[in-house]
């Protein structure tokens, strides 16, 4: 579960399956782990680190395979023209 504090009104809220807005000027909106507000600066994170994580489409061989054949040079081809 994500927390989340408005900086403005001072409200704690854990994400749950619901929506919860804190009411305050800033609207701050948390929804499972989404986030969003009028002005994100004026939110923290209490406990964001365990909840957090990267579910990317490469592995890490794709990427290293991607980053060595983006490196490759051009080779240009000569023909005969006749």
């Amino acid at each position: 579960m994500l927390s989340v504090q408005c900086k403005e009104c001072n409200t704690i809220i854990v994400s749950t399956t619901k929506t919860q807005c804190c009411g305050c000027p800033n609207m701050m909106k948390v929804t499972n782990d989404s986030i969003s507000a009028v002005d994100l600066s004026k939110i923290l994170l209490l406990n964001h680190e365990n909840n957090i994580k990267y579910q990317g489409v490469l592995t890490k061989h794709d990427l290293e395979y991607q980053e060595n054949r983006r490196k490759r040079k051009v080779r240009r081809l000569d023909f005969e023209e006749r």
